[in-house]
């Protein structure tokens, strides 16, 4: 199916609902998250951008950039 999709042959009704813009095997991920959870990936998802610029003012540039910053491939969060 994966390589049908990339051809751009499947029948419309091959696809689940909501999912036509990405290909099958992202469709299959879960989407059910307990709010622990949830709150969690949210937590880590606001730490993971870079220094305001206000702050590095504030500091006199000695911290100059965000050391922790993680990629989402690369640095796993480890739940």
């Amino acid at each position: 199916l994966a390589q049908v999709w990339l051809e751009g042959r499947v029948p419309a009704g091959a696809i689940p609902r909501g999912t036509r813009g990405s290909p099958p095997l992202l469709a299959a991920m879960g989407s059910v998250k307990t709010f622990k959870l949830k709150k969690h990936l949210a937590k880590q998802l606001n730490m993971n951008r870079p220094l305001p610029q206000w702050f590095r003012m504030k500091t006199g540039t000695k911290i100059r950039y965000n050391k922790f910053r993680r990629h989402w491939r690369r640095g796993k969060i480890g739940l």
